[in-house]
């Protein structure tokens, strides 16, 4: 059996009604002749979209392929007790050149019985901002079912929906159930539950090339909303050099934040986890007891729960989200 190390993977790019050229332009991503790429998908296990190992001995290899081969050495050992050979967290980076639909994401429970799945909890890191972006998370005032009801019947939504102005640098946790939309001008880096469920809400009367308007979900909307009122939707977080930023703790993953301006000792050994660097800005290197790996900027890496230490070399600007599942 060979010998695991950090993994890169071939990104799956998505042609989206509302995507754009940042990732190529920005990220250099090289999505070929797509001329609205809104999705790079950098780590995914969603059935139809699996990974495939980009580098190494391994390349070539899925990510279920390796799932099922190294088991809790890939992905730890609880992690596999609980989620077996399914890869738990799917990574993506998002340009939103025009606004995305109006949508909610089921849970855990109703996306098992509607759809055998996961449900949808994720969070945004936004890595860069046109002026003026803004994006929607969550209700601005109490709302319940009927009420809800009401301003879509009458086509005021967006009264009631929270509006947020944004800049590089803003992270929002997006629990399923939450309504919310990616406005335009904004491009995040996506840490999300592995699934692929989206309920769209309204998608402002758009059509694609041949005329057609994408299908809403309006009834299997109401089942998944959470009509809560929160005072706050962005996440706050103090900046800091060379040290782990805690940004989202939940039961579906753990996310940091690495401004890293000089070597960093990273010591997993109380994790029993694989971790996720996913490299926004700058590069860095990962040095391990077999080698080192490179990393450049729009470049995601899955390091094998097995690796315990690592050392983070930075080259000039060097921005990483590390994303792991706490162990509970």
């Amino acid at each position: 059996m060979e010998k695991l190390y950090p993994l890169k993977f071939f990104p799956i790019y998505k042609e989206k009604i509302w995507g754009g050229t940042k990732l190529k332009t920005i990220l250099n991503k090289d999505f070929g002749n797509l001329p609205n790429c809104g999705e790079s998908w950098e780590i995914s296990g969603v059935k139809g979209n699996e990974s495939i190992v980009a580098e190494g001995s391994l390349k070539g290899m899925s990510l279920p392929a390796l799932l099922k081969t190294y088991k809790g050495r890939l992905l730890g050992e609880k992690n596999f007790l609980r989620y077996g050979e399914e890869f738990p967290l799917l990574i993506k980076f998002i340009d939103a050149n025009e606004d995305l639909s109006i949508q909610v994401h089921p849970d855990d429970d109703l996306a098992r019985e509607k759809h055998g799945s996961f449900g949808k909890t994720e969070m945004w890191y936004i890595f860069q901002a046109d002026e003026g972006a803004t994006l929607i998370t969550g209700f601005n005032q109490n709302l319940d079912k009927e009420s809800y009801l009401k301003h879509f019947q009458e086509g005021t939504l967006n009264d009631i929906l929270n509006k947020e102005a944004v800049q590089s640098g803003d992270v929002f946790f997006i629990p399923a159930g939450r309504v919310h939309t990616i406005g335009k001008g904004i491009c995040i880096a996506e840490i999300q539950q592995t699934s692929d469920v989206t309920y769209r809400i309204f998608d402002f009367d758009r059509v694609d090339s041949e005329g057609r308007q994408r299908e809403l979900h309006v009834e299997d909307a109401l089942e998944a909303l959470d009509f809560s009122f929160h005072p706050e939707y962005k996440t706050p977080y103090n900046e800091q050099d060379n040290a782990p930023i805690e940004l989202v703790d939940c039961p579906y993953f753990l996310t940091r934040k690495i401004n890293l301006t000089a070597p960093l000792a990273r010591d997993y050994s109380g994790n029993d986890s694989f971790v996720l660097y996913i490299c926004y800005e700058g590069g860095f290197d990962i040095g391990f007891d077999e080698g080192k790996t490179s990393v450049v900027k729009g470049e995601s890496v899955l390091l094998p729960a097995e690796i315990k230490q690592v050392n983070l070399q930075p080259k000039p600007g060097a921005g990483i989200l590390e994303v792991t599942i706490a162990v509970r």
